[in-house]
């Protein structure tokens, strides 16, 4: 493993464990104490993780992995949903997006489109979506969170209950059938709920690496979910149960 990959994936660990011993983060890796620590201290710079006694954590400025940092995993699977994805919103005339890789690259998939409003939280799929003028694209604003990119918080909520929605692509961190859809971040999770609750039809993307995932904060149960698209690693007898708890599982 490159370090670049151990990197993202040492905060991908912390951030799902919450805290995580040296110790058992060289052993994991199969490094050395040493290089472990060399790691940490780079990560620490970059304000992604905080040194504990004999371990590391989570830092305070963020709840999720930066999206700079997720953007390189699962990318061929991520490309491959968001592509499945734009078969389902043919007929629709208001998009409503949250933020997060999957749901980026499916936002890249309208730039050849035409007459569509786009609604959405995050800022870095409004200002793709400026390059296709024939797009009108509707931003929330308020708090900007920076491992996402995100506008979360009040102001933004009652900017999204403001729309109807055709369809709604929503991007998580965990998919279980007892917990549902779920983020590590409760204030973008309220966000993301509101664009639950105004569009007609919700899809969520979730590559497989997060399905069996229960996040901090709740977005809304597999019953309110019309479709859920993942990819082909997931097995389908898992795919079958996810479908048992109210929606239509697809594997791209």
């Amino acid at each position: 493993m490159q370090r670049a990959q151990r990197l993202n994936a040492i905060v991908a660990r912390v951030v799902d464990s919450g805290e995580v011993e040296v110790a058992t983060l060289a052993e994991e890796f199969d490094v050395s104490l040493a290089t472990i620590r060399r790691d940490i201290d780079s990560l620490q710079r970059k304000r992604l993780v905080t040194r504990t006694h004999g371990g590391v954590r989570p830092h305070d400025s963020f709840y999720d992995l930066p999206l700079s940092l997720k953007s390189a995993q699962d990318l061929a699977e991520k490309r491959r949903i968001a592509q499945r994805a734009l078969e389902f919103v043919d007929g629709a005339r208001v998009i409503g997006m949250t933020g997060g890789t999957t749901v980026t690259e499916f936002a890249r998939g309208l730039l050849d489109r035409q007459g569509l409003t786009i609604v959405t939280n995050a800022l870095n799929v409004a200002t793709d979506l400026l390059a296709n003028p024939g797009l009108r694209v509707f931003a929330a604003g308020g708090e900007v969170r920076p491992s996402s990119q995100e506008v979360i918080g009040p102001s933004a909520e009652t900017f999204l209950a403001e729309y109807n929605l055709d369809v709604a692509i929503v991007g998580v961190d965990g998919v279980d059938a007892r917990a549902g859809c779920t983020n590590y971040d409760p204030a973008g999770s309220r966000v993301n709920r509101v664009l639950v609750q105004r569009a007609k039809r919700v899809i969520v993307l979730a590559d497989a690496s997060k399905i069996g995932h229960v996040a901090l904060a709740p977005v809304c149960t597999l019953a309110q979910v019309d479709i859920l698209l993942t990819d082909t690693r997931l097995p389908p007898a898992d795919a079958e149960a996810l479908a048992t708890a109210g929606c239509k599982v697809l594997r791209a």
